[in-house]
């Protein structure tokens, strides 16, 4: 079975680094390059749907696309302590530099002092900038200027086009050798995933009327029949099951099944064989029964149930934000906020910019908290926002509170 791998960074590197992929069998490759560093977040949100997993060419936009959380498949990126500095010092030394004076942006002390210590190169004179989030090109920049007079290394392109006309400056690029042992690490993780994402998934759904159930079902990926006693069975798999419940958090379709029938209980069972799922499913519809007219549970391995969501749901206009709290984890001052900010919008799109503004929080934590409205059927995206930088585009959401 084959996996594609998407394969972000540089223009002149992606190509180079997706070769090396490709050669390993049933690898294939979505090849996506950035002008700048910062661009990575918004290319992999744009793609996830696309790949398996990810394969960044260093560690800068790896770091900025786990950090504003865009990365839903497993990632790794390519390392350039070891072989990759280790290439750069010889060209440097064939160049006549003196490779004991350098300063060094990106990489750690201790990876460039242990590449140094293999090569037997004394390291009392060396520079580092260790990455940490927040390091800008600017930084780095100024970092290397203000040294005394010895040769560059950079990790970073943005960086290597700043400094090349004022002094000797080096870029490192993925060695074949880190590259194949980045992908190694990324398909043992990709892999377990898919296995895991494989898992059965079967719901036991109790409502009133059948009507939507099939509709509800695709969403998920699904299929679905009739059980026994009135019940429908609904067969999936744990990969979209998780991607719908926001990680097992709450399922929206309760409430779209709520708003046409008095009781929805919903039992999900994950398992490893549709037995070991069939029973965990009679399992947490016995207890979405025990909670009420309308609930849902998901019952694991191990004993383990998660209430997807045990509240009554209340008609557009007439609901509980005490309720709406506990379904999507936000505090009910935080939903006041929000009601607040679409009543000043006049009911219009909001970006995650102006909610963010308006709560007084990150951007990062405005995403995560419309994300959670949005598959509890509260917010619904409505398109994009150019910012007009070369940071990611800003998300329209309307909220229908």
């Amino acid at each position: 079975m084959g996996i594609v791998i998407g394969v972000v960074g540089p223009h002149d590197l992606v190509d180079d680094v997706a070769a090396v992929c490709e050669e390993h069998p049933g690898v294939s490759t979505l090849r996506l390059d950035y002008d700048h560093e910062s661009q990575a977040p918004a290319i992999v949100e744009a793609h996830a749907s696309a790949v398996e997993g990810w394969l960044f060419t260093g560690i800068v936009p790896f770091t900025l696309s786990r950090d504003a959380e865009t990365l839903t498949r497993p990632a790794a990126f390519v390392d350039y302590a070891g072989s990759t500095l280790l290439s750069a010092l010889v060209r440097l030394q064939h160049q006549g530099h003196d490779v004991t004076r350098l300063s060094i942006d990106t990489l750690t002390a201790g990876d460039v002092h242990t590449t140094f210590a293999e090569a037997g190169l004394p390291t009392s004179e060396l520079r580092t900038l260790p990455y940490r989030p927040g390091l800008t090109s600017k930084r780095a920049v100024d970092f290397h200027r203000k040294g005394p007079p010895h040769p560059a290394i950079t990790c970073l392109g943005s960086v290597h086009e700043a400094l090349r006309a004022d002094m000797r400056v080096l870029r490192l690029t993925p060695s074949v050798h880190s590259v194949r042992a980045a992908l190694r690490r990324l398909l043992l993780t990709a892999e377990s995933q898919a296995q895991e994402d494989a898992q059965i998934a079967l719901g036991l759904i109790e409502v009133d009327h059948s009507e939507g159930l099939l509709r509800e079902a695709t969403a998920l990926g699904g299929t679905l029949a009739a059980f026994r006693g009135g019940v429908h069975l609904l067969v999936t798999t744990r990969g979209p099951l998780n991607d719908a419940t926001c990680g097992f958090i709450g399922l929206p379709m309760l409430a779209r099944l709520a708003a046409q029938n008095d009781t929805v209980r919903v039992g999900f069972g994950l398992g490893r064989s549709a037995a070991e799922a069939e029973s965990l499913a009679r399992r947490a519809l016995a207890r979405a029964r025990r909670i009420g007219r309308v609930a849902a549970v998901l019952s694991l391995r191990a004993d383990t149930d998660l209430v997807l969501d045990s509240a009554t749901w209340t008609p557009p206009g007439r609901r509980n934000l005490t309720v709406i709290a506990r379904r999507v984890g936000l505090s009910v001052p935080t939903l006041e906020k929000l009601i607040e900010a679409r009543a000043a919008a006049g009911d219009e799109p909001l970006t995650t910019r102006e909610i963010a503004d308006r709560l007084a929080v990150q951007q990062r934590t405005a995403r995560r908290m419309l994300r959670r409205l949005e598959l509890a059927g509260l917010a619904e995206r409505t398109g994009n926002l150019t910012s007009g930088s070369s940071g990611r585009p800003l998300t329209l959401y309307r909220l229908t509170l």
